[in-house]
């Protein structure tokens, strides 16, 4: 028996391995058009910022160690260029020679991956993706030949561009960052992609927002609003889509995000033909529709999942993917799982929203930082349908419970019984992930009601009074335009003074909002508390 793989890195060459490891007599070909088959595709920015010093260390395998250990016959700079079905054939170019030959097999996989999008029209300027070792070799050559703080655009700001933002700021160059888009970090909703903005322009990143390159002459980028920017390299990092082309050019079924259609096993529709990895689409978690999710994770398990298939192992069916992500930038961590608010509103699913900003372990142990933690749940089912993280240490911790949580279908009210680990230096006794539960069950049961940040503004032109329950030093140094300022240790003597009107009130976070809304709500005034309180207003006023 031969299969034969196309592509390497970490679909093809997890199904690979997999396959050597149940399958000591199969036939093992693996053909990737690139000069390296393995290697740490995350790790990449990190080498031009130093982080990662010894570039050796991307390259997790060679043909000769794939041969050696797992009898795994791996060809690079071999690129197929047409796939037979009915034949069960594959045409393969020697790069290097430029020779083509047909190749036969008893099964196929794709694991083609995902290419760069349009890219940014430079023309004059080095130009360059962040996708291969090549790619970095090529980048760092421009870099050296540049001097001491080269002006460099980044091009996206997603995961890959604020990675490469990071690392070529740590490498001295000055650095501008241009999105099409009216935020940073798109999968965020407005509110937590606020900080996230102020955090790299605080650090001098010339960010522009909304605009695209347009062209460019020797030293300058233009840009669609009419600036000229200096710079000696664009790195183009706006986004990939499916590598399909291969696929559909054979007859193979794409689905409607443009990536090649898989069953449960990773079937394609045609037999004897696997497709795995960046390529290929994915069952979402929250409504089950296919969709698109380049995770380097979930590559490697559906590669090992198709070795399965193959080898007669019947697996069971791919969970669904989550999209679960965490970006580390600029000393703070970014994480998200799920969808996102834009997205719920865009499909019309009802939802209800959390907003919490808890420490990373007890505040009375040194070194507690702060978190913004987003959770989003269906009002119907209590089911969680996503969450977004933003904050220092500990962030990776509480995305992986909410992630953990809702593969196991967990609610949200059932985040509060969870029984997790604590000591003060690595939490509280009421974990951020447990507080979560408890707002949810107070929402849930009624207990409380709330109000979202842009929410207020209606409810306010429609009468609403808003009370701020902090001191009066909280409320000197920063506040809500037509708040009123009565502090939550005299409220209830005071709550006389709030008779007749609905009331909204808030503190700095939520919790002494909390507070008082049931205080207020026992003395029979109509009260909603303001979720996230000041800190998520002025998060969200910051992105309006």
């Amino acid at each position: 028996m031969r299969t034969i793989i196309i592509g390497g890195v970490a679909a093809g060459m997890s199904a690979a391995t997999r396959l050597r490891r149940l399958d000591e007599d199969r036939q093992i070909t693996v053909y990737e058009r690139g000069a390296h088959v393995s290697f740490a595709n995350c790790g990449l920015p990190y080498h031009i910022g130093g982080v990662i010093p010894e570039r050796a260390s991307l390259l997790l395998q060679t043909p000769e160690s794939f041969a050696s250990r797992f009898a795994i016959d791996v060809h690079v700079r071999h690129e197929v260029r047409a796939i037979d079905t009915a034949a069960q054939t594959v045409t393969v170019r020697d790069l290097e020679t430029g020779i083509d030959r047909v190749e036969g097999y008893e099964d196929l996989i794709i694991a083609s991956g995902a290419t760069a999008g349009p890219g940014a029209s430079a023309p004059h300027i080095p130009t360059h993706t962040l996708r291969s070792v090549d790619d970095v070799d090529l980048v760092l050559e421009v870099l050296a030949d540049a001097g001491p703080e080269p002006r460099v655009l980044v091009v996206g700001a997603g995961f890959i561009g604020l990675e490469a933002v990071e690392n070529l700021r740590a490498r001295g160059a000055r650095v501008t960052l241009v999105s099409r888009g009216r935020q940073v970090l798109s999968p965020l909703d407005p509110e937590m992609a606020a900080p996230v903005l102020a955090l790299l322009r605080d650090a001098g990143v010339d960010v522009r927002l909304g605009v695209t390159v347009t062209g460019a002459e020797p030293g300058l980028v233009h840009l669609s609003d009419g600036e000229r920017v200096e710079a000696v390299l664009v790195v183009e990092a706006s986004g990939v889509r499916p590598d399909s082309a291969l696929a559909a050019a054979a007859g193979i079924r794409l689905g409607n995000t443009g990536g090649i259609a898989v069953d449960s096993h990773h079937r394609t529709s045609a037999p004897h033909v696997w497709a795995v990895g960046d390529g290929v689409e994915k069952k979402d978690h929250v409504d089950g529709i296919p969709t698109l999710v380049t995770m380097a994770g979930l590559a490697n398990r559906h590669g090992r999942a198709a070795a399965d298939d193959i080898a007669g192992r019947t697996p069971d069916a791919t969970a669904p993917a989550l999209s679960t992500a965490i970006l580390g930038l600029l000393g703070t961590t970014v994480a998200l799982v799920g969808w996102n608010e834009r997205r719920l509103v865009a499909a019309g699913r009802p939802h209800r929203v959390i907003h919490t900003h808890p420490a990373s372990h007890a505040t009375y142990y040194p070194g507690a930082e702060s978190m913004a933690i987003k959770l989003l749940v269906d009002p119907g089912t209590d089911r969680i349908l996503g969450a977004q993280i933003v904050g220092g240490t500990g962030v990776d911790k509480r995305i992986d419970v909410i992630a953990v949580a809702m593969a196991a279908g967990l609610t949200a009210t059932a985040l509060s019984q969870l029984e997790l680990a604590y000591a003060p230096q690595y939490g509280s006794a009421k974990d951020p992930v447990n507080m979560l539960g408890y707002v949810a069950e107070n929402l849930a049961t009624g207990t409380t009601r709330s109000l979202q940040w842009h929410e207020l503004a209606s409810a306010m032109e429609g009468g609403a009074l808003l009370v701020d329950v902090r001191s009066p030093t909280e409320y000197t140094a920063g506040a809500i335009p037509g708040s009123r300022n009565i502090p939550l240790d005299e409220l209830r003597a005071r709550h006389d003074e709030l008779l007749g009107r609905p009331i909204i009130v808030h503190c700095q976070v939520g919790q002494r909002g909390h507070t008082a809304a049931r205080l207020l709500t026992q003395l029979g005034h109509d009260v909603r508390n303001l979720d996230g309180g000041y800190r998520t207003w002025v998060a969200g006023a910051a992105a309006a």
